[in-house]
Order: C-alpha cells, then structure tokens, then sequence
C-alpha cells in the first residue's frame, strides 16, 4: 500500500508507518504508529485527536480518531477504529485495507476536548466506542494522581472494548453497564450531590451526551463544568450544486460526499480540525442561496442557522435551485 496523497489544509501532517494492527473484539481494531524518521511524535493531552488520510482508489479520505495512547510515551501514536459496514467507507477501509509496515499520513494531534485541570474530580461518561479518549485521559490523569472515575456504557461484554483491562487495574474507579442485561448508567444518581469543582465529560451516542447534558442542566450544573466530544460523520444526501466566488467555479456535490470533500476534490483549499462539525474551523460564509440549507453541525447556534448566512461544509448539506460561498 503505497503512501496517500497528504490534504491541501488543515493541521500539519506527519508522515507514519503502521507499527501494530491489533483486533480487539470483532468489530474494533487497534492501529499503532511510529513515525517514518524515527523521531519521537509531538507531545498531546488527554482528549486530542489526528486526522488519518487514507488513499482508496482516487479518492482520499480523511477520517478523525481520537489518540488512545499514553500521553507520556512519545514513541508511538495508537488509535482504535470500529468497523460499519454501513458507514461512509472508511473504517471497512481502515480494517481492510491497512496492515503492519504500511505508511500513511495523520494529523498533527489536535486537542477540542480536554480535560480542565483546575477541576478537583473528574468524572468520565463513555458509550462504544466513545471510550477511546478516556483511556489517553486515564493515563494524563493517574500521571498526575487526578481524581476521576469512569462510567462506560456498551451493548454487550464482548462488545466492550478494553473494558476488562481497565476493569482489572482500575478496579474501584471503572463501572461498566451493560444493555443486554438491562443495565442503564444511573445519571441522576451519579450526578447529583458531587463535590464543588466536579466536571463531566462525555463521549459516545448522542443519545448519552443529550442525556448527560441534560440531568447535569436539571441538576443546576453550571455549563463551563461539562464537557462532550462527538465527531459527527457526514450524512448522505441528494447532490446539490455550489458556485464557489473566489475560486470562480461551479462544482457538484455527491450523495455520498460532503461540501468539504466536494471542495478538496477540486483543489480549493478549506481549512479543518475536525471534519465533524464541532471545532468551527471549515465555517464559511454564504454568499447567496435559494433553497434550504440541512444543518447537522455543532458549532452555529440557532441564530446563525436560521439567518442562512453560515454553513459548515464539514457537515451540512444544502437542497435547493442556488447556492453560492465564499470559497
């Protein structure tokens, strides 16, 4: 597998080699990376995350994952991916198509969840796959004898990735709640009554971080204490048009495509962090529209949305006759 073609913008790349592919159940899989000249990576806090390039064809896919590894071990980077099948394509790629000694790109880390180390007890919320930052937060933390407990949510034992090996050396800090026996994280409970200078983070189903985000406004949590992180993959659409006014073209966006990559397709540069609607950094301005703009991002308020002057090509789509940015 040769090396893919590196992104025009977006955070620096780094050139790697694939050190470990490891399966750890049977749908998520472990990728270990060190770097092509040896050197150490770049230093990164609990919560960051790298853009994976990947090269499939012709086409390049730029997938965020979050750095599962030991924040204090410079040596290598590890991420874990979790295969669906029924997703954008790739993960399966990731899965099927990356082995041992292969090189690639990713990201320089990039950090838009991380943990606030004024807060004197950290309490850790997690869903599937969404325990993947958490483990590079446990070992920031226990680095430092952090206060923290962790509350992890999956469908099925066997679905529960790395959830035995923290259960074996955090025995009195991890709590996993299983699905498939009718077990439910206990919110109300769990944050009611905690201690004056507590945060929550959350990572996971939106369903877990509305329902954290919610008890915890119920409960009189100020908003600065909560944290979450949720990469939104963009959803399919019907294509639409976009005339780009600086670059003075027209170009087509797929169904199975987002304006971002619509645009990196053509070779107009966007800038991103996390191609998945919550770091505002790919937010663009619309020049003019006819039609409805189809808001899936986290960054825009309510406002911004509705005045149709905004979109974030990470993300959103667009159906309607015109819509033209300034890109």
């Amino acid at each position: 597998m040769s090396a893919p073609q590196k992104a025009k913008a977006g955070p620096a790349q780094i050139d790697v080699t694939v050190s470990a592919v490891i399966p750890v159940n049977d749908l998520v899989t472990r990728f270990e990376f060190t770097r092509t000249d040896g050197t150490d990576f770049p230093p990164f806090s609990g919560g960051a995350h790298t853009v994976v390039s990947m090269q499939d064809g012709d086409r390049t896919r730029l997938n965020p994952y979050s750095l599962m590894s030991d924040p204090s071990d410079l040596s290598s980077y590890a991420i874990s991916v979790r295969r669906e099948d029924d997703g954008r394509g790739g993960s399966v790629f990731m899965h099927t198509h990356v082995g041992q000694g292969d090189g690639m790109t990713i990201t320089y880390p990039v950090n838009l969840f991380s943990l606030d180390l004024r807060a004197r007890k950290h309490i850790f919320f997690a869903g599937g796959i969404g325990i993947t930052p958490f483990l590079a937060m446990i070992g920031q933390l226990e680095q430092a004898n952090g206060n923290w407990e962790l509350h992890y949510a999956a469908r099925t034992p066997e679905n529960a990735a790395y959830a035995d090996m923290l259960l074996a050396k955090f025995p009195t800090k991890v709590h996993v709640y299983y699905s498939s026996d009718e077990q439910r994280i206990p919110l109300i409970d769990l944050l009611d009554g905690q201690a004056l200078g507590t945060h929550a983070y959350v990572c996971g189903p939106a369903r877990l971080i509305d329902g954290v985000q919610d008890t915890a406004a119920t409960l009189g949590w100020p908003d600065t204490n909560i944290h979450s992180e949720a990469f939104l993959a963009p959803a399919p659409g019907a294509p639409f048009d976009v005339k780009l006014c600086k670059s003075d073209k027209t170009i087509t966006v797929g169904e199975h495509e987002s304006l971002l990559e619509a645009l990196e397709r053509e070779g107009v540069d966007a800038p991103f962090l996390c191609r998945g609607g919550s770091c505002g950094q790919c937010e663009t301005d619309v020049v003019n529209a006819t039609g409805d703009f189809i808001h899936r991002d986290h960054w825009l308020d309510g406002e911004d949305h509705a005045s149709g002057k905004k979109i974030m090509p990470c993300v959103s789509r667009f159906a309607g006759k015109m819509l033209e940015i300034d890109r």
